[in-house]
């Protein structure tokens, strides 16, 4: 699957990611910081001291006052950029369209690969967090030697092992030369497994070594909720974006009748009869999951977005992120 059209590319090159608060990374870069270094924008003065560099004398000043006043500039700094990606089974739930099949994982991968994009030729630096991550799927198991294993578990190794390659090549991207690789390795991405949203969320604000911008693709779909893991990016000083995919079938199912419905992480079973009447009823309950979550974001914050999978990206991407100041 092609990710992003060489069109859609040609019109992100032109946005800049928009951070309420300055990047506070040590990494040189293009985002202002409140750092003072040697860039070309000017930011304050203060008093010389010996030792001071004489070519950042204020000699103008030193005229007016008869003092020595030495000119302070802003420094450039990265952005961190984190994208948690939901790589769960559920993510892999989607309807087939005309142009062909587009799940909602399909539809998250297309998203982090626009921000990223517009993160790497803004010179920002990028890391790609999918949930559940590839040692949590196997069970711990991809470091295991293929000479242990049955012969009917190699190949899943391997596999195991290639994700988790993936996954770390994902883990700090810069420079817009790097984004084919970005692209491909996005492409490459598998969604299995259970998700646990808030404990991927809390370890990925853990182990930050600075924050910045934090954008969460997932369906939300979690029966432990969402709560503590946004609140610990929130607490952790991220700028919080949550765009929330859902598969057109979930919004409004088309399927009536004596069902029997399959938990595809879970694995669990429900029989249920889903008659054409109780679909307002149903409908009803997922306005109202989804309406939970956008007052829950917005009250601490954070910028919401609800998308369904079959939607046109360029309006997530070209109106709505714009429009709320993600990007401009």
């Amino acid at each position: 699957m092609s990710l992003l059209t060489p069109e859609l590319l040609r019109r992100l090159e032109q946005f800049q990611l928009l951070a309420a608060r300055r990047a506070k990374s040590s990494a040189k870069g293009e985002r202002r910081s409140r750092a003072r270094g040697q860039s070309v924008e000017f930011a304050d003065h203060r008093s010389y001291v010996p030792g001071d560099d004489f070519r950042y004398l204020d000699w103008n000043l030193f005229g007016r006052l008869d003092k020595l006043f030495l000119k302070l500039y802003e420094e450039e700094r990265e952005l961190p950029v984190r994208i948690f990606l939901d790589a769960s089974e559920s993510m892999t739930f989607g309807e087939v369209l005309a142009h062909g099949h587009r799940s909602k994982f399909d539809f998250a991968r297309q998203v982090a690969a626009a921000i990223g994009y517009v993160a790497l030729c803004g010179f920002d630096r990028v890391s790609v967090v999918p949930f559940p991550n590839a040692a949590v799927r196997d069970g711990g198991k991809t470091e295991t030697s293929n000479a242990q294993l049955p012969t009917s578990n190699v190949e899943q190794s391997a596999i195991g092992n290639r994700q988790s390659a993936i996954e770390g090549a994902l883990r700090s991207v810069r420079s817009k030369k790097s984004a084919m690789q970005f692209f491909q390795n996005l492409n490459a991405l598998t969604a299995a497994g259970g998700a646990d949203l808030n404990e991927a969320l809390r370890r990925g604000a853990l182990e930050a070594r600075q924050s910045g911008l934090a954008i969460v693709l997932s369906d939300f779909l979690d029966p432990a909720g969402y709560e503590a893991g946004l609140t610990a990016l929130v607490g952790r000083g991220f700028q919080v974006n949550v765009v929330q995919i859902l598969a057109p079938e979930e919004l409004a199912p088309t399927t009536f009748g004596d069902l029997r419905l399959v938990d595809s992480e879970s694995g669990g079973l429900q029989e249920v009869t889903f008659g054409r009447y109780r679909m307002k009823a149903y409908q009803q309950t997922v306005q109202n999951f989804i309406q939970r979550l956008r007052e829950y974001t917005t009250k601490r914050g954070i910028n919401f977005f609800m998308a369904s999978s079959n939607m046109d990206l360029q309006d997530l991407l070209l109106k709505q992120l714009r429009k709320s100041e993600v990007w401009g």
